[in-house]
């Protein structure tokens, strides 16, 4: 799976802030990967949960919001997260895997985790979302 260069966007200002990106996107699918690095730690020195969280939460919401037409975006809001937390990453990089795994008209469902580059499994969560009107 890969982007179609057609519907990258610029980063918004989190995502920027953060140092993510989506990677890949299609139908029912999303990746989005960012580099590990300092600001995103916590007092331990791990990456905040809150990271984890970000990336499966952006990952989820692409993956129901799939148009494959740069000129029709498709925007969701998040109705309700949950989170697992498994693991810290031993890896460089953290790259959240999402799927839309059903819904309807005007929400979906979607599953998410979160893998360093290594393979290692850092969290896992789900969510449900609605889609926004205009």
């Amino acid at each position: 799976m890969s982007l179609d260069p057609r519907l990258k966007e610029e980063p918004y200002a989190l995502e920027a802030h953060l140092g993510y990106e989506m990677t890949a996107w299609r139908e029912d699918e999303a990746v989005v990967e960012m580099p590990l690095h300092p600001h995103i730690a916590n007092r331990q020195g791990l990456p905040h949960g809150g990271v984890h969280a970000t990336l499966m939460d952006t990952a989820m919401g692409y993956a129901g919001c799939y148009t494959g037409d740069p000129e029709q975006k498709q925007m969701a809001l998040t109705l309700s997260f949950n989170v697992n937390y498994l693991s810290r990453p031993l890896g460089e990089r953290l790259i959240a895997a999402a799927k839309r795994t059903g819904g309807g008209k005007s929400t979906f469902f979607a599953e998410a985790e979160v893998r360093d580059d290594l393979g290692t499994l850092i969290a896992t969560g789900s969510g449900v979302f609605r889609y926004r009107k205009g």
